[in-house]
């Protein structure tokens, strides 16, 4: 698109600053449906994955919506140039904040300033680590603006300027955002009511009480001489909770010490005495 208009997915709101895609345009978005706004230089990446499964059928009931604005449609000259030299030199190039701020001017239209109602974010690899907390967090708000950088990055001064808040996925690099934004909406959207349509399973899964989720069995009872643990055959509930408690506890232990002291740390533990695993 050329225009600067938002591209949008799902169910969309009937609103004078944005024009639906014409293969959405039988499908009227739910009134007060959580919106994730993308500015990014590639806007046919969305939906992609999130266009799939449960998430995809949630954008098609309109639980929640999803728009794309195409940064290039704000570029500089005829060329539509979105990115200049690094300032002080050095290699690559960076997202002009003039450029951006357009972007964002865009996307802010018709959201709430209130950046804990409406965040806006920029996926960074120098940002916060983005984890479970953050998912809810996020997922309590009305919508979220991401911001997809690419090359060495964005001016500084843009991301001072609109408050926006820097996230991560974790520490490694990649060609642009549009990945890591299609992950943490993913995490985000299924904490939305109904999305997922079974409510323990967000409660009980990994991280949702600091914890790696423990071991899960299903049939057949007996697979290439593995049988599946005596306990969760029992019919014991408590006993099973306990025995599922224990080995949550082990793993996370095991394979995320970072994990385990900071849930020792909360509930008054000590991280290296030995548990009843």
């Amino acid at each position: 698109m050329t225009d600067g208009t938002p591209r949008s997915h799902g169910r969309l709101a009937i609103s004078a600053s944005i024009k639906p895609r014409a293969l959405m345009d039988h499908n009227p978005r739910l009134k007060g449906a959580w919106t994730a706004k993308i500015v990014t230089l590639f806007p046919d990446a969305f939906p992609g994955t999130l266009g799939l499964s449960l998430t995809g059928k949630a954008l098609d009931m309109g639980l929640w919506a999803l728009e794309t604005i195409d940064l290039r449609s704000f570029g500089e000259g005829r060329h539509r140039n979105v990115d200049d030299s690094p300032a002080g030199g050095g290699a690559g190039m960076v997202l002009r904040a003039d450029v951006v701020a357009r972007a964002l001017d865009q996307a802010a239209i018709g959201t709430p300033q209130d950046r804990a109602r409406w965040p806006v974010i920029y996926l960074s690899p120098r940002g916060r680590r983005f984890d479970q907390a953050t998912a809810r967090r996020l997922s309590q708000s009305e919508g979220i603006t991401l911001l997809c950088g690419r090359f060495e990055g964005v001016d500084e001064r843009v991301l001072e300027a609109y408050g926006v808040e820097e996230i991560s996925l974790g520490d490694f690099v990649l060609t642009g955002g549009e990945i890591a934004a299609q992950a943490l909406i993913d995490a985000t959207v299924r904490l939305i009511p109904r999305v997922l349509g079974n409510q323990a399973s967000t409660e009980e899964e990994s991280f949702s009480d600091g914890l790696l989720e423990h071991p899960q069995f299903t049939r057949p009872t007996v697979w290439e001489g593995r049988a599946i643990p005596e306990v969760l055959q029992s019919g014991h509930h408590a006993k099973i909770a306990d025995w599922r408690r224990a080995e949550a506890e082990r793993l996370t232990k095991e394979r995320r010490p970072d994990l385990w002291r900071a849930w020792c740390a909360l509930h008054g533990a000590d991280p290296d005495e030995d548990r009843e695993l």
